[in-house]
């Protein structure tokens, strides 16, 4: 008990530092410190950016920062529960991570963050959190200060026009496509996280009652029977009959830009212009998403409650919601990541950073991206996983 009262007593004593006087104090002691950032390290525009991102900082407020690679979030998060394990509840190897919604759940839940503090951060009063419901509640779980918003992203499909003159307008419907043209579709093998979102939007779409899925796993079986049913139908007429699955997004686009794939899909709306952009995909392919929606959500970055550079990692996520930062991610030709940002705040300098940016030509609209489709509870995730790797994962 002693321990869990000074754990608590330290994240008082830090929370919610004020813009002004104490931000100030906070940046004076960032000065000097170097961030270990983890973040995921699989596509090289991202890496591009994170490196821009910290040459930024380190020029602006002396704040080193030191990308730490993974390919899983998990690997971040396992070192902080070994360390809270034994008792190191200070100096942690581990200063900012960027975060899912499943990984935040469970470090919220077992006390493993610092904070909360976004809100004295001088740049979050730019989040727009009146209507990006999605910056304050990520995978249903409260955000409660305790990460920092910085990406919107939203599940989308890129198909090369040469091949697709209709697309699908449902989970069924791309069955349909997959039986009449079959080898031309894949996803990519869970728990890659492109490829576990595909789980997802099909059993959002499958499942008799949606609604079930915003809650804590419960009636496993029945709930996810319409899913596996559909993949058991599916997988046949994928790429390689569904006998082997790209390793990731990057992958799965490389097999479209080579003609082995029509049809492919990416949780960024902006992510195929920038590919072709750089050549990476033929002129020809585009964007669309479901008739009734995708699965959306906000991407964050958070701090562990025994990071050895908090003030570093504070000033290094304030600076990701900048306007600046958040205009320069948005172009496609760097990322094409949505902004968190109430565009409108900003001042007409500002504005016009975001309203000379030529969004690509695949890109769709927000009217043309249509609704978001709420993610289901984190719960949901391991368990489809285990599942998916039970059924799949050697091949049928």
């Amino acid at each position: 008990m002693r321990f869990l009262a000074v754990l608590f007593a330290a994240a008082v004593a830090w929370a919610v530092p004020a813009q002004g006087a104490d931000w100030d104090e906070v940046v004076a002691k960032a000065k000097g410190q170097t961030v270990f950032w983890n973040a995921w390290a699989g596509d090289e525009r991202i890496n591009a950016y994170i490196a821009w991102a910290g040459e930024q900082v380190k020029d602006r407020y002396g704040v080193e920062v030191q990308h730490v690679k993974l390919s899983d979030t998990a690997e971040a998060v396992a070192r902080v529960v070994a360390e809270k394990a034994a008792g190191r509840t200070e100096g942690g190897s581990v200063d900012l991570i960027w975060i899912n919604g499943e990984n935040f759940a469970s470090m919220k839940r077992n006390g493993l963050l610092f904070g909360p503090w976004t809100e004295g951060a001088p740049n979050y009063r730019y989040v727009d959190t009146e209507n990006k419901k999605t910056t304050t509640i990520d995978f249903t779980v409260p955000v409660d200060n305790l990460e920092a918003p910085w990406g919107m992203a939203q599940f989308v499909f890129m198909h090369d026009t040469a091949d697709v003159k209709d697309t699908p307008g449902s989970v069924a419907g791309l069955l349909d496509w997959a039986r009449a043209n079959p080898g031309r579709l894949a996803y990519p093998q869970p728990p890659n996280f492109l490829g576990t979102t595909f789980l997802k939007q099909a059993l959002v779409e499958l499942a008799s009652d949606p609604g079930a899925l915003l809650n804590p796993v419960a009636n496993f079986d029945a709930v996810t029977a319409p899913l596996w049913a559909y993949l058991d139908a599916l997988h046949p007429h994928l790429w390689r009959r569904g006998e082997v699955f790209p390793q990731n997004g990057p992958a799965l686009h490389r097999l479209l830009d080579d003609g082995e794939l029509s049809i492919a899909m990416s949780f960024h709306p902006a992510e195929a212009s920038g590919l072709i952009a750089e050549d990476k995909l033929p002129d020809t392919v585009r964007t669309f998403v479901l008739d009734k929606g995708t699965i959306g959500n906000t991407h964050f970055v958070a701090i562990p409650f025994n990071a050895k550079a908090k003030e570093g990692a504070m000033v290094l996520a304030d600076f990701l919601m900048s306007p600046e930062a958040q205009a320069r991610k948005q172009d496609p030709d760097v990322w094409g990541d949505f902004t968190v940002l109430a565009v409108d705040r900003l001042s007409p300098e500002q504005q016009s950073a975001f309203d000379r940016l030529d969004m690509g030509v695949a890109t769709l609209s927000p009217t043309e991206l249509g609704s978001t489709q709420l993610e289901p509870h984190p719960s949901w995730v391991a368990a489809l996983e285990d599942e998916w790797a039970r059924r799949y994962a050697s091949g049928r």
